[in-house]
C-alpha cells in the first residue's frame, strides 16, 4: 500500500473508505455519498458502507442534527403529527409497553427533534418541527481484502451470498490491493457473479483514481426489510468512517496522524506502521499518556494533542457532509 501501513487491512479499509468519501461511484461518475465502516446487522458486518444520497434530503436530514437515530427516536420523529396530539393517540401500537414509547418522546424532545408539552389531565403530547426525509437512494457493501487469493475468494464466498440475498444493499463490492498483475478470473469463479471487484494501487497514497473495476457489479433488487435498511443508514451518518478517534488512543504520545495524498491515517511512532483498532488501546505496551502538561496552556491546542485530533477528525467529518449538500468547497 504504503509505507508504514504493513499487511494492515484496518489500513486497507481506511484508504477505501476515504477514496469512496472523495470519488464514489467508481463505474457510473461523481455521486453525493457518505461513507461509513464497521456497519451491519447481526447476522453480517459490512467492512465500508457507501449511502448514496439526495443532497437536497440530506440537507434536511441534518437538520435533525449529526447524531443518528435510533428505532426508537425513528418511530416518534417519523410518526410526529403536524398538531398537538397525546403520544398514543398519535403513533401506532409499538407492541410493547408505552412507557418506552413515552421515554423517546422526552429523548427527542430533548434533542429538539420534536416538540412536547403536557396536555389535559397531565397527558404528553407532543407534535413534529419537521418532516423527517426519504434521503438515502442507494446502500452499497464493501468486503475489504487487500490481499485475495484462492483461499481468501473461497472464504467469502458464502458472505457475499448472503449480502447480494439479503435484499439491503444495492450493490455488493470486494475491494482487492492491486498487485501488478490482473486479478485471476479463477479467483472469481467462486464468488456471486452479482458482486463487483474493484484493485486499489494506494502506493501513492489516496487520490480519485486509485481503483481499477475488474468486475462491474450487477444493481440488486433492495427488497429487504426497509426499517433495518433505514437503521444501517442512520447508524452509518452518525459514525463515518472516521469512527476510529473513539476507539483509538490519540492521548498517546505516539499517535500520529499522517498524510497519505487525499487520506489521514493514524500512525503509531513506537511500532513505526499503522496500528489496528484492536492494538491501539490503553492495554498496549507502549501506550505513553500524554504528559499533564501537554493538556494545560493551550499547548498545542487546547485539552492536547490527543483531543486536537478527536477535534480535527470530527471537523473533517462535518466537511464531507457539508460537501454533499453543496454548502463546503
Amino acid at each position: 500500500m504504503f509505507p508504514g501501513a504493513g499487511d494492515s487491512e484496518f489500513a486497507f479499509e481506511l484508504l477505501v473508505s476515504r477514496w469512496a468519501e472523495l470519488a464514489w461511484h467508481p463505474a457510473a461518475g461523481r455521486r453525493p455519498a457518505v461513507v461509513a465502516r464497521q456497519l451491519g446487522t447481526r447476522e453480517r458486518r459490512w467492512d465500508t458502507v457507501v449511502l448514496e444520497v439526495d443532497p437536497e434530503a440530506f440537507a434536511t436530514r441534518r437538520r435533525f442534527g449529526g447524531r443518528s437515530l435510533d428505532s426508537d427516536l425513528l418511530r416518534v420523529v417519523r410518526g410526529a403529527p403536524a398538531s398537538w396530539t397525546w403520544y398514543r393517540d398519535a403513533l401506532d401500537d409499538p407492541g410493547f409497553p408505552w412507557r418506552y414509547v413515552r421515554e423517546a418522546v422526552h429523548r427527542a424532545a430533548a434533542r429538539d427533534l420534536v416538540e412536547e408539552r403536557r396536555g389535559a389531565n397531565g397527558r404528553i403530547e407532543f407534535r413534529g418541527v419537521r418532516e423527517y426525509p426519504d434521503w438515502v437512494e442507494r446502500v452499497i457493501a464493501i468486503e475489504n481484502k487487500p490481499d485475495l487469493d484462492a483461499s481468501a475468494a473461497a472464504a467469502l464466498a458464502d458472505q457475499l451470498a448472503h449480502d447480494v440475498a439479503s435484499g439491503l444493499a444495492d450493490e455488493v463490492w470486494v475491494a482487492t490491493g492491486a498487485t501488478g498483475d490482473r486479478v485471476s478470473p479463477a479467483l472469481l469463479e467462486d464468488m456471486p457473479v452479482e458482486v463487483g471487484v474493484l484493485e486499489f494501487d494506494f502506493a501513492d497514497g489516496v487520490d480519485a483514481d486509485a481503483p481499477e473495476v475488474v468486475w462491474h457489479p450487477t444493481t440488486l433488487d433492495a427488497d429487504g426489510d426497509p426499517r433495518t435498511r433505514l437503521l444501517l443508514a442512520e447508524r452509518a451518518y452518525g459514525k463515518g468512517w472516521r469512527s476510529f478517534r473513539e476507539t483509538m488512543r490519540p492521548d498517546c504520545r505516539h499517535f500520529e496522524l499522517r498524510r497519505e495524498a487525499r487520506a489521514l491515517v493514524p500512525y503509531c511512532a513506537a511500532k513505526e506502521r499503522v496500528p489496528t483498532a484492536a492494538e491501539c488501546k490503553g492495554g498496549c505496551g507502549s501506550f505513553s499518556p500524554e504528559p499533564p502538561r501537554w493538556r494545560t496552556g493551550g499547548w498545542p491546542v487546547e485539552g492536547g494533542p490527543g483531543k486536537g485530533i478527536r477535534a480535527l477528525l470530527e471537523r473533517r467529518r462535518e466537511r464531507e457532509r457539508e460537501r454533499v449538500t453543496g454548502d463546503g468547497s
